[in-house]
């Protein structure tokens, strides 16, 4: 029995071939733009980042606070606000999250009595330890399609944006 001919478009190429072009609109213009170009990396990334984070509990934020507590320990809420570029109010909750996961642990600031300095518990290090390496390995998954050369030219022209 003679295999079923493929259906084809009118300009004799392959339905699906010709629906994927349909499809696809002309986005010229959004691709000559920074944010266009960085939110649909940053969709890629974040989703990766929320599969592989998932078995930790942890979003984007939570696992920067435990990073920079990782490698600042003592650090107050306000330096965690400024380097986050996050309000106060939405750091409180987050402090509050870990602090009850026993992730953190609140100490007074050895050189300014009013402040308090944030540390990692055993628990905490522990975790951030094993997220950090898992991080590393999902933006290397992620941008495995550049060098090692552009992915840091990439950070380095990202970082110019915004620092």
């Amino acid at each position: 029995m003679p295999a079923p001919a493929k259906k084809t478009s009118p300009k004799n190429e392959p339905l699906a071939a010709a629906s994927n072009r349909s499809e696809r609109l002309d986005a010229r213009v959004l691709e000559t733009l920074v944010g266009y170009n960085a939110r649909r990396a940053w969709l890629i990334i974040s989703g990766v980042f929320s599969e592989r984070m998932a078995p930790y509990g942890l979003k984007q934020i939570d696992f920067s606070v435990l990073s920079l507590l990782a490698h600042n320990p003592g650090a107050t809420s306000r330096q965690l606000c400024t380097t986050l570029d996050i309000l106060p109010p939405n750091l409180v909750s987050l402090v509050a999250t870990l602090d009850s996961r026993g992730l953190i642990e609140r100490r007074p600031h050895p050189h300014d009595g009013r402040a308090v300095g944030l540390h990692l518990t055993a628990d905490g290090e522990a975790l951030v330890r094993e997220a950090e390496q898992t991080v590393v390995q999902l933006e290397s998954d992620a941008s495995a399609n550049l060098t090692v050369r552009e992915r840091e030219t990439l950070i380095k022209l990202l970082q110019k944006i915004y620092l």
